[in-house]
């Protein structure tokens, strides 16, 4: 099974010191996002886990950790776009991002760091000529340090972009000013020797030169590990999303990044309460088990295809 760390938070800025302390208990607990009682206990062994995916805004904390992984296949989704304060209140400055992310490729190598220019938000502020000089900005900075750029256009219809609408002052997007975004950047990535796909975009951009992205890729974990696997499709996401199934640990409303367009953060109140009491030695990412939760084994297994095993 692939492990997604994590969709909901972003484990490797804010909840390193959990991270690496799961992955040496071989388990981590994971509460069901829609009944907080019921529990999964998520092996987290070698033998059963074929791959991490690190989705993040800041895996600076993960650099000197990355030991801990050695028996493991991993890649990372690392977010780096150039907004300001008002949609990025916590997010690293993007000449310290940039310098972070050529390090981190410095380390493991240009195939394991992905780079999300991601969301393209268009408004007053950052209007389509603006992404387009800022993109070849910080295409040339990673030449050489990544082969691949995952975009996606603001989807105004998550709940903290609606709550946020009057600060994002987002312009709706229809096809064609999509793929006017879209083609462009793609041919400045192409340029910087980066492949370009959408993430769950429902519009076909591939002549745009813009391809189908698989977030959760199962193609890159055979090559990493050097064998097949046996992934389907993730059937829990998006129609459009062409990730290949995953478990994801992380826990939504708990990440201190504070942007303006997140979907994982859509209860204000909630994510200082969930920070407060996050342990990094508890096997829950935020609290502790209690008397009344329920705590159920979650049946994973490796879906390598030389461990596969069939009953006749």
């Amino acid at each position: 099974m692939i492990i997604s760390a994590s969709r909901r938070t972003d484990i490797p800025a804010l909840y390193a010191d959990w991270l690496i302390n799961r992955i040496h208990a071989g388990f981590a607990c994971v509460r069901n996002p829609m009944n907080p009682r019921q529990i999964s206990r998520v092996k987290l062994t070698p033998d059963v886990v074929d791959g991490f995916v690190f989705w993040s805004k800041n895996p600076a904390p993960m650099r000197n950790r990355l030991d801990a992984l050695r028996d493991y296949a991993y890649y990372f989704q690392y977010t780096l776009t150039p907004y300001g304060r008002e949609l990025e209140p916590h997010v690293p400055d993007t000449q310290d991002a940039l310098r972070t992310f050529q390090a981190l490729a410095d380390a493991i190598g240009p195939q394991r760091v992905i780079w999300r220019y991601d969301p393209i938000v268009v408004n007053p502020m950052y209007p389509a000529a603006f992404h387009l000089r800022r993109f070849e900005a910080m295409a040339k900075r990673l030449e050489g340090y990544t082969n691949k750029v995952i975009i996606s256009f603001l989807e105004l219809d998550y709940r903290n972009a609606r709550r946020n609408a009057q600060v994002l002052q987002a312009e709706p997007l229809p096809a064609d000013r999509r793929r006017s975004i879209a083609a462009p950047l793609a041919a400045i990535a192409r340029g910087c020797g980066m492949e370009m796909n959408a993430c769950a975009e429902p519009l076909d951009l591939r002549e745009c030169g813009v391809t189908p992205a698989h977030c959760v890729d199962a193609r890159l974990m055979e090559t990493l590990l050097g064998t097949r696997l046996e992934i389907p499709k993730d059937a829990n996401q998006r129609p459009a999303c062409g990730c290949d199934a995953s478990v994801d640990i992380g826990m939504y409303n708990t990440c201190g990044h504070g942007c303006r367009y997140c979907y994982a953060n859509y209860n204000a109140g909630e994510i200082a309460n969930n920070r407060q009491k996050h342990d990094p030695m508890s096997p829950l990412l935020v609290g502790s088990i209690g008397p009344t939760d329920t705590v159920t084994e979650r049946v994973i297994q490796s879906n390598r295809a030389d461990q596969l095993k069939f009953d006749f």
